[in-house]
């Protein structure tokens, strides 16, 4: 049997690209996926359950994981994947954008797993799967904010690593390469910046066959891809 069969999976920015590709190979396995990202609508099917929940907005974020744990429980799997890119020179980027790139890639991936992490530890089980960037151990001209916001959530992930020793909870940070079609990205492209280099369905694979040797009780805490 899978490890990932009749667990509980939660996904954030599950609405397209990697995250939409993790929820369904999720599903195939056998987990009960639950889906957020803003575009979402509240609702389920026989395939997800989905919130509609922008993960930057606090207030949001703590009522969603309420309604989440009252109808389906406690996630066996935090998959925190939402994120946003922006490809531009340093000279010309606004405060504005670089708050923006913090605010979904750091400090949006924050207040979920913030939320979460008590019921976590309470249970004494639980899988954090945090999806990095190449950037966040990279450099990349035309990346200083999507950098920077990659390269904090490293921190915040390996903080959170030494933190959560003994509680029964594992935390897993994953660093695909850039991802193709599927992907909301903003570019404004100078010469070898980061750009999307492989197909989306074969980044997701990738990224999904390590969240599945995290589950195995041998499993490392730390991958790249």
């Amino acid at each position: 049997m899978s490890p990932l069969a009749d667990r509980v999976a939660l996904v954030t920015g599950a609405s397209r690209g990697i995250g939409l590709a993790i929820a369904e190979a999720l599903r195939e396995a056998g987990s009960r996926v639950v889906r957020i990202a803003r575009s979402l609508h509240d609702g389920h099917d026989q395939h997800f359950t989905d919130f509609g929940c922008d993960i930057t907005d606090e207030v949001t974020v703590r009522g969603t994981v309420e309604r989440l744990i009252g109808e389906v429980g406690v996630p066996d799997i935090l998959v925190n994947n939402a994120g946003t890119f922006l490809l531009k020179p340093f000279a010309e980027m606004s405060k504005q954008e670089l708050e923006e790139q913090l605010a979904v890639n750091l400090v949006g991936p924050f207040i979920v797993l913030r939320e979460l992490l008590p019921h976590l530890i309470r249970l004494g089980r639980g899988r954090i799967v945090t999806i990095g960037s190449v950037a966040d151990y990279r450099t990349f001209p035309g990346n200083a904010a999507y950098g920077a916001s990659k390269r904090g959530l490293r921190a915040l992930h390996e903080v959170l690593q030494e933190e959560l020793a003994g509680t029964g909870v594992r935390a897993t940070l994953i660093s695909p390469d850039p991802a193709g079609p599927g992907d909301r990205r903003r570019t404004s492209s100078p010469a070898g910046a980061l750009r999307p280099r492989i197909p989306c369905s074969s980044s997701s694979s990738n990224t999904f066959g390590a969240l599945r040797r995290t589950m195995r009780p041998t499993s490392s805490s730390y991958s790249k891809r």
